[in-house]
This record gives structure tokens, sequence and C-alpha cells, in this order.
């Protein structure tokens, strides 16, 4: 590259950094500020409900994270594949998933034990179009229209936690606060195949093999991410889940900061001589990001929650730090992850679930005694595979 394209493209790199930090910022904004209304808004009980629903919605999501890593690698390999055909491939994916949680939904009632099905039905019904959604955003993110990519995921918290939120205030049950989630995604992903500029599905080709592949470790990504919160209000009583879910913020918060180096950096990973040079940095800028969350939970400790939580929790002795130090490795995670997703390799599958078995073994089984056990499971396996990942992609190579 020449001096004179080298300079433009280092400044439209910096740019497109800006402008999806400051989407997923707001995104992750609105969603914090859910948090915190719910929290004031609804009995500890009922918040512990609707933050685990939550849990379970973005468990739900996988294939939709599993669609855009896919399109967004596809288009960056290939900029003329058929958006045709993608759009196809996520409403089948799309279908599949509402099936799979409709039938699923009587099960959820029994496992978070919720007074009606009408909230696991709720969950069901944004899960559709939050699906289809992931197409839209890969197709933008594998072109590099990251200006576009990163209003449309601004329009999606204005959306989906928007909605939510309107839910919760009007209705004041978590009930309501899904019924709002599910009516502003349907609005998002309309908007979402405006931008792309309305694809007609094409159903000659077929990539169903590789979303799965992808999806699979992208769910036991999420699943490690949501798992501890969505064990804790199994194993603890009521009231204790729900300062553990007030703790996840913090957790979610450690994970979410660091998301636009990996928006960003994904479509590079592409190419196999740009991933080895890309990723070091990507992780350095998420520990630096990160440390300054761990940072701030040491420092004010407890009184954290309170300042989350509001009076409620202000006597509150439950340590913060281990809920940023669970959302620092899990972020380091999916850099690793999609570094190795890039490169083909298959086996880092089947690490990612061989983590969740360990968690959930650990907290149903044995730490499950206090919130203070439940992070500490969660700390501890999400920093055993950070450290897993960085050797499958850092250890030497043997000569071909």
């Amino acid at each position: 590259m020449s001096v004179d394209t080298e300079v433009p493209a280092r400044a439209g790199n910096r740019v497109a950094a800006i402008l999806v930090s400051l989407a997923l910022a707001g995104n992750n904004a609105a969603s914090y500020v859910l948090s915190l209304a719910a929290a004031r808004i609804l009995a500890p009980g009922a918040f512990g409900e609707l933050s685990s629903l939550l849990a379970v919605l973005v468990i739900g999501v996988v294939p939709a994270m599993g669609l855009q890593t896919v399109v967004a690698l596809r288009v960056a390999r290939s900029p003329s594949v058929s958006q045709g055909s993608l759009f196809a491939l996520g409403l089948v994916t799309s279908a599949i998933v509402a099936t799979t949680a409709l039938t699923l939904s009587p099960l959820l009632v029994l496992l978070l034990h919720l007074g009606s099905l009408a909230p696991a039905l709720l969950v069901t019904a944004a899960l559709g179009p939050l699906t289809l959604l992931g197409v839209f955003h890969g197709l933008l993110q594998g072109s590099h229209r990251f200006a576009v990519l990163s209003g449309l995921i601004a329009l999606e918290g204005v959306g989906k936690v928007g909605g939510s939120l309107v839910g919760l205030v009007v209705s004041g049950s978590p009930t309501g606060a899904l019924a709002g989630a599910a009516a502003g995604s349907l609005a998002v992903v309309v908007a979402g195949w405006q931008l792309c500029g309305r694809p007609r599905p094409r159903w000659a080709d077929r990539h169903g093999g590789e979303v799965f592949h992808t999806a699979q470790a992208m769910l036991a990504l999420v699943l490690l991410v949501n798992l501890d919160l969505v064990l804790a209000r199994h194993t603890l009583p009521a009231g204790t889940a729900g300062e553990y879910a007030l703790g996840a913020i913090v957790t979610k918060i450690a994970y979410w900061l660091p998301q636009a180096v990996g928006v960003l950096v994904l479509p590079r990973f592409a190419v196999s001589d740009r991933r080895r040079r890309v990723l070091p940095v990507a992780l350095a800028v998420c520990a630096c990001l990160d440390a300054v969350v761990l940072l701030v939970s040491l420092v004010l400790g407890p009184g954290l929650l309170a300042l989350i939580g509001g009076a409620r929790y202000t006597g509150s002795t439950m340590p913060v730090w281990p809920f940023a130090l669970a959302g620092s490795m899990l972020a380091l995670v999916q850099i690793l992850l999609y570094a190795r997703l890039a490169d083909g390799d298959r086996r880092v599958t089947v690490l990612m679930w061989s983590a969740v078995a360990v968690e959930a073994l650990l907290i149903t089984t044995w730490l499950h005694g206090s919130p203070t056990q439940v992070v500490t499971a969660a700390a501890c396996t999400a920093g055993a595979l950070a450290a897993a990942g960085a050797f499958l992609e850092f250890r030497p190579r043997k000569p071909a």
C-alpha cells in the first residue's frame, strides 16, 4: 500500500472504530439502563426472573451470532457472494430457532420457576427476528460498511432494549418487558432488511454446515457468559439470586466493553497473514479496556452494587471484582474464538463445550452455597479457557 492510500485507510479505520464503539456503547448502555430500571421497579425475586429470562434470550440468539460470523467471513473473502443465498439461510435458521424455542417453552417454565407460560412464549416471539438480524449484521460487517453497521446496532438498542424498557415501565412486570422486546426486535429486523438493499431469498446455495459448526462454538461462549446467572437463579434463594443478577451486570460490562474490537478485526481474520498480525494487538486492547473495569470494582467494592441497584443493596457484602474478572477473561476468549473459527479449527468447539461442562458441574455439584462461590467457578473456568485458547493460537507451528 502506498503512502497516499495508507494514511486515509488508517484514518478510516479510526473513524470506523469510533462509530462502532459508540454504537455498541450506546446499545450496551441502554441494556444497563434497563437493568437499573428493573432493579428499582421490580422486587428482587421478579428482577431475578427478568434477568434470567433476558439471559435465556441472549443464549437463544446464538444462531444469529453464528450467522453473522459466517456471513462476515464469507463476504470478506468473496465480496461477490450472493446476498440472496445468505438471506435464505437466515430465514431457515430463524424458523428453526423459533420452532425449537416454542417446543422448549414448558421446560423453561420449570427451570426458572416461572408463574406462567407467557414470558417463555414472548422469548420465542423475540428470537425469530433477532436471529434473522444476524444476517444483516454480517453483510455489513464483512463488506466493511461499519458506518451503516453502527447505525443498525444503535437502532437495535432503541428497538429491542427501548421496547423492553417501555414495556417494563407500563406493565411493571417481566412479562411486559419481554413483550416490548419482541415488538421492538421485529421493527429492527425490518430496518436491517431495508439497509441491506431488500435482498430476496435465493435457495440454490447452502452454507448450513458452516453455520451449524460456528453456532455450536458461539453457543458455548454465550452459555459461559450467562450460565452462571441462570444457575444462580436455579440454585440460590430468590432474593440472593437477585443480588447475584446485579453483580452479573459488572460481568456484562467487562465482557461488552471491548466488543468493538471483535467487530472490527473479524473481517481481517479472514486472511491468515492479517490474523497473525492483528490478534496480539486486539488482545492487548481488550486487556487494557477491562483493566479499568477491574480497577473500579476493586476500589468501590460492594458499594458498587448499591450504586447500580439502589439503596436496597446498601448492606451487601458480596465482592464485585470476581464478576469483573470473569467478564474480562470472557472478552479475551471471544477474540481467540474468532481467530480459531476464521482459521477453520473445529477443535475449538470441543474446547468451548468442555468449559461449559466444567462450569456447570462445578456450580451444580459443589460451588453453589453463596453468590461468591458461583462467580468464583465462572471466573476460574473463563480464565482457564482463555489460557487454553491462547496456547492453541500461539503455539509454535511445525514447518510445512
